[in-house]
């Protein structure tokens, strides 16, 4: 990845502390600038926040783990990021594709943003903090064991409920792309 010029840097800052003041009730024992000063430590995840930002993910503070001093960010988009849509789910399933191969797959553009795909407890828990996903559906990080039968799945949040479904991993839509999460 290439380094954030120092406009860029600003500019995604800029982002995340207003998105960070907006959410300050959740984190009443965190404060911006601590949170700030490890963000500028580490210039590859801010990158990645940058590259979440430009694909349409707002990425904001999903959790604080105390233990080890980790923030965990991750896309509060309310609907999967557009930039991010259209996709199978890994480079084996695009290379199962013989005809109408998607663009690409979400593994492979997460990895190359330094981000993972959100697993099933972390779109649960982001869902616990609004509707997100009512007209798409996002990718999640799938079981080996349900990947090796051909399979992926994805949730997305309909009737009031939060639903985890699964599908062929080489199947891809307009309305289903990945939700980031990175920890630092």
């Amino acid at each position: 990845m290439k380094k954030l010029s120092s406009q860029e840097t600003v500019s995604i800052l800029e982002v995340l502390e207003g998105r960070f003041q907006e959410i300050k009730e959740r984190f009443p024992d965190l404060n911006w600038t601590d949170l700030r000063l490890k963000l500028e430590q580490n210039p590859d995840k801010l990158r990645s926040l940058y590259e979440m930002e430009e694909t349409g993910g707002d990425p904001d503070l999903l959790e604080y783990n105390k233990d080890v001093d980790e923030f965990i960010f991750c896309d509060f988009s309310k609907e999967s990021p557009k930039g991010r849509r259209s996709l199978c789910y890994d480079k084996k399933a695009l290379e199962s594709r013989k005809k109408f191969k998607p663009a690409d797959n979400a593994q492979d553009v997460a990895s190359r943003m330094g981000v993972d795909l959100m697993n099933e407890e972390d779109y649960r828990k982001l869902q616990s903090y609004g509707e997100f996903d009512t007209k798409t559906s996002s990718w999640l990080e799938t079981p080996e064991n349900i990947r090796k039968l051909g399979g992926a799945i994805f949730g997305d949040f309909r009737y009031g409920k939060v639903f985890i479904y699964h599908n062929g991993a080489e199947s891809y839509y307009a309305a289903r792309g990945f939700r980031g999460i990175l920890k630092l």
